[in-house]
């Protein structure tokens, strides 16, 4: 028996709480069929129901685990009312989705964890799984599809802010650390110990990579970002922070085509919306993914989807790799990849899938601004369409290739060894990733010369790098081996991995061969090899200023315009800058970048990586926490006022009128009576004045007056913690501001 949920919310909510009536059973299943009639998706490509409620519930990220079956993340405490009220609630959870009858479709789902607070990133990794509860990172064994033993690996993962700004990604990169968005840490379990290291800040929402190993990443207003070299390969240098390695803008263009008006969060602002009520480029914009499946058309490889929640739509953006430089650009200016007119479309992730498709985390649902940030005019718009009443739904959709059938699903965990070596040639990148860490988890010590030899003489679909990684992870490499492939293996990007491996054995014993290997390399006249080699040099340089320093001051004078070529040399260099500036003659880009370094060094300020100081909220998530803690017991949470204690915030002359006599208010009390919108409040108790609390800084009084600004005023103004140290000293006659006073006294804005 099958069950049918239109599209439009009103009606699939309805449904979908009549589903939670129904039990599962392992031999009776009913699996929901949603209809895609309003969804538009590229020629040549299908888009079909893989998962939807009520086996899950809010998803915003998943991974597939050895067997391909779906692990879900569901954040059911994100936004559960327009004003955020119960959202720290630990009703999250981790839940294992299956496909029983093999037709496609999910139709058993259960539980693997709950009693989880905004959970929002997942990962399977070392035989186990990682996962976030609340400020903290943990890792987990699995044992029958049940939790085991639980390891705390980072407390303070996520120290502070809202969901929305996080760290989340959990994704493992090429060199076998687990890389995440909107942090500066990456992560790995080595020898049984984790650790955790300084990495460049990347990104908000969602973090993908190619084949090669660079990170993608985007925020919220620029759809594409990315890195230019490998992780960490910049950043050697503590006391410059690098401007064009990483970082990057990759799309110049954040232009979007939606197929329907939608409601988004700065809609009022000139601009943001077209004469007939289009977005016109995105503001929420999350989740890219680089495509490495190897299914879809050749034209599709490594093409960038991004997802744009706002709009219902999935962007594609194709890359173009420089020696030294990646852009991107959207495939069409005037229709996206996939887009719908159903507003509870809301993808939030993208992923490979084993398979080859491209699976699709759609957290359906109404409200996805958080409360920190979403301004009254959004509020509005979705109470009067009652999104806000879409709630608890979700769904995973996948997108295949007409004229391509996927690939049959593997179970990992049946395959030897040896299999899992043949799978780091194939075509779908995900199967090459996975089977690296399986090896690697294995231990398969055994399979040495082989994949020394799959890293010498084969690069099909990048299996000797992922060979290279094996080595690395099972400490299986030596200098000797990885210049055997640096000779056999001519692919440019084995080479550069062989560059940056070799860094592990930088030592007197092998300096001369080294320098040896640096002629080789710089002999090719190959931009991209020589960006790597500089970056290679790190700890040779260290060990022989002599023999290495003259080959960085080749590379970088070959190359004087290529910022990113530079900025490699700088990171290099060690403590090496006044050498280099004195005794080998550096172009005018390199003068500038060394100079900037010395200066940082003599004041000693830092790349901000690597300041080990804690995460502070921005300052509208500090501003709604004070809100909720000092203003919100009297105001309530929502800021509609409460009887005899205080009156309402919304439609409040004191919100719209001067920030300055807000700000006024909130520094030095009021009492009463006052009127507001017209009514008049005879309050029982005085509002106490916050000018008296030490605790409470002028930046602090700053957040709660542009937090009030942002969720309850006609139009947002901004105000200060400058101009908040003015007005403290502008006190009222008598302690506190009476009505009277408020009325005569000329505050400014």
């Amino acid at each position: 028996m099958k069950f049918f949920i239109p599209s439009r919310f009103s009606v699939s909510l309805l449904i979908s709480l009549t589903f939670l009536f129904f039990s599962f059973s392992s031999d009776v299943f009913q699996e929901p069929v949603v209809s895609l009639e309003n969804y538009k998706i590229e020629d040549g490509f299908e888009l079909s129901l893989v998962a939807s409620e009520p086996f899950l519930k809010a998803p915003v990220t998943m991974d597939f685990d050895d067997k391909g079956r779906m692990w879900v993340v569901e954040m059911i405490g994100y936004m559960p009312n327009l004003e955020g009220i119960g959202e720290k609630e630990p009703n999250g959870r981790i839940s294992i989705l299956e496909d029983l009858d093999k037709d496609g479709a999910i139709d058993h789902s259960k539980i693997f964890l709950e009693g989880l607070v905004l959970p929002r990133a997942i990962a399977h990794a070392y035989g186990g799984l990682l996962y976030t509860d609340g400020p903290a990172l943990y890792f987990v064994k699995i044992k029958n599809d049940k939790p085991g033993k639980k390891t705390l690996v980072d407390p303070i993962y996520a120290d502070a802010g809202n969901v929305e700004h996080q760290p989340n990604g959990l994704m493992f990169g090429i060199d076998n650390w687990i890389y995440n968005a909107n942090t500066n840490y990456r992560y790995r379990l080595l020898n049984g110990k984790w650790l955790k290291e300084p990495t460049s800040y990347r990104g908000q929402w969602g973090i993908s990579k190619d084949n090669f190993g660079r990170l993608y990443f985007n925020n919220n207003s620029t759809q594409l970002q990315g890195d230019q070299v490998l992780p960490n390969t910049v950043i050697r240098n503590e006391f410059y922070k690098p401007k064009y390695a990483v970082n990057q803008v990759l799309t110049k263009n954040q232009k979007v085509y939606p197929l329907h008006a939608t409601s988004v969060n700065r809609g009022y602002v000139k601009g943001v919306l077209s004469p007939d009520g289009l977005l016109t480029e995105v503001t929420a914009s999350c989740a890219p993914l680089i495509y490495r499946g190897g299914v879809f058309p050749s034209d599709f490889d490594q093409n960038v989807f991004v997802c744009v929640p706002e709009a219902n739509l999935i962007k594609r953006n194709i890359l173009n790799f420089g020696p030294t430089k990646t852009s991107a650009k959207q495939a069409w200016d005037d229709k996206e990849f996939l887009a719908s007119t159903d507003e509870g479309f809301r993808p939030v992730n993208l992923f490979t899938g084993p398979d080859g498709a491209i699976y699709i985390v759609d957290m359906h649902r109404g409200i996805i601004q958080h409360k920190a940030f979403i301004s009254r005019y959004l509020s509005k718009q979705l109470a009067d369409k009652h999104l806000d009443t879409l709630q608890n739904l979700g769904r995973i959709l996948k997108v295949s290739h007409k004229d391509k059938p996927l690939n049959a699903i593997p179970d990992l965990t049946k395959k030897s060894d040896k299999e899992l070596l043949d799978l780091l040639a194939e075509s779908n990148g995900w199967l090459r990733d996975r089977a690296q860490q399986l090896l690697i988890q294995n231990k398969a010590k055994k399979l040495k010369n082989e994949l020394l030899e799959l890293a010498k003489s084969s690069s099909a679909n990048y299996a000797s790098i992922h060979a290279l990684y094996v080595l690395e992870g099972l400490n299986l490499l030596a200098f000797e081996s990885l210049n055997d492939v640096l000779k056999a293996n001519h692919d440019p990007q084995v080479r550069a991995h062989c560059l940056r491996s070799m860094e592990g054995f930088a030592s007197v014993t092998f300096s001369s061969k080294m320098a040896s290997v640096s002629e080789l390399i710089y002999a090719l006249e190959n931009p991209f090899l020589d960006l790597y080699l500089s970056i290679s040099l790190n700890p040779w340089v260290s060990l022989s200023a002599d023999t290495f320093l003259p080959k960085l001051a080749q590379i970088a004078n070959k190359y004087p315009d290529d910022q990113v070529l530079q900025e490699a040399v700088i990171s290099s260099l060690a403590v090496q800058e006044e050498s280099f500036l004195e005794y080998y003659k550096p172009n005018a880009e390199l003068v500038k970048m060394l100079n900037q370094t010395l200066k940082s060094k003599e004041k000693n300020e830092r790349n901000s990586i690597f300041n080990p100081e804690p995460k502070k909220d921005d300052n509208r998530t500090n501003g709604l926490k004070l809100f909720r803690t000092i203003c919100g017991a009297c105001h309530g949470a929502d800021g509609s006022g409460i009887a005899d204690l205080a009156p309402p915030l919304k439609e409040s002359e004191y919100i719209d009128g001067s920030i300055h006599r807000l700000a006024s208010i909130i520094l030095h009390g009021i009492s009463g009576p006052l009127h507001v919108n017209g009514k008049l409040y005879e309050l029982n108790n005085d509002m106490p004045a916050l000018v008296t609390n030490s605790d409470i800084s002028d930046t602090d009084v700053a957040d709660i007056v542009n937090y009030l600004q942002n969720a309850f005023a006609k139009e947002g103004k901004r105000i200060s913690s400058a101009d908040i140290k003015k007005l403290r000293d502008q006190k009222p006659e008598n302690g506190l501001y009476t009505e009277k006073e408020l009325i005569e006294r000329v505050f400014e804005k």
